[in-house]
């Protein structure tokens, strides 16, 4: 018996098991708008229908684990079983700040990231790999299986522990915050570390640069992506981010209607060389 559940129910353990089968499913129904929050909210299932008894508060709970997620999947069921204790903390203080449950899991989401893609994608990975092509070479033909068991093994040791880790932590750890008053604190700070995490990824994955030049007598004497580079780097992709999610939320335009006005106008602004 793993030491991370020894004072989790045997209830518990049962709806741990079905959220690390479940998490399986995270990026099998990927959206630009909310990458695996359908797979991350289908894993909260089970224990959505076993903490709230209410059916609004069980909608708002849906609801609440269906916004944007995207991390390494070594890593999503920490994260996971952190989410489920969080909830259940939800289901019994009448005090509890819901909205800290998406500011921690939305924390957590590029630190995790970051750590799983390097030592999963850039470490062992290669280290499989490597294993693999030298049997390979001298002709094993257990070598695909070797690789698959180097890989896959620590990948999912940590899934496995990583979720009852989380969700015993979260158990004990939040209900401490709560009683030092501490979770306001804890909330704000993972808020801050969440939006600044998003734009960092605003100024990765957003890509807009401006192809119009000042020309006279045959010479360039004005590139204006360069000229705003040097007001500010990445002024274009975060106006429209901004643009969109003011549309989004302020105006409630629907995300396809976004995404097909954008591909509308990227390809009229490329016709007209500006992009």
């Amino acid at each position: 018996m793993s030491r991370f559940n020894q004072n989790v129910s045997p209830e518990e353990k049962k709806l741990l098991r079905q959220m690390y089968w479940r998490s399986f499913t995270l990026y099998s129904a990927v959206t630009p708008a909310k990458q695996g929050a359908s797979g991350f909210e289908y894993a909260m299932l089970p224990f959505i229908n076993r903490f709230y008894k209410n059916q609004e508060d069980k909608k708002a709970a849906m609801v609440r684990q269906m916004s944007y997620f995207n991390t390494n999947v070594a890593m999503v069921p920490f994260i996971m079983g952190l989410s489920a204790s969080m909830e259940k903390e939800n289901s019994e203080k009448t005090d509890f700040n819901q909205d800290s449950i998406n500011a921690i899991k939305t924390s957590l989401m590029g630190p995790l990231a970051g750590i799983g893609d390097s030592v999963f994608w850039g470490v062992l990975r290669v280290i499989a790999a490597g294993v693999a092509v030298g049997l390979a070479q001298s002709g094993n033909v257990l070598a695909p299986i070797i690789f698959l068991l180097l890989f896959n093994l620590p990948v999912q040791l940590i899934r496995w522990y990583g979720g009852q880790l989380g969700y015993t932590l979260g158990s004990a750890y939040i209900s401490d915050l709560y009683e030092n008053g501490l979770i306001n604190i804890l909330t704000k700070a993972a808020t801050i570390v969440g939006l600044t995490m998003v734009g960092a990824m605003t100024s990765q994955m957003v890509k807009l640069d401006l192809k119009w030049k000042m020309v006279m007598g045959g010479k360039t004497i004005l590139k204006s992506q360069e000229m705003l580079d040097q007001i500010f780097i990445g002024l274009l992709p975060l106006a429209v981010t901004l643009f969109c999610f003011y549309l989004l939320k302020k105006k409630n335009v629907s995300i396809n209607v976004l995404i097909f006005g954008i591909i509308i106008a990227a390809i009229a602004l490329s016709l007209l060389g500006i992009v």
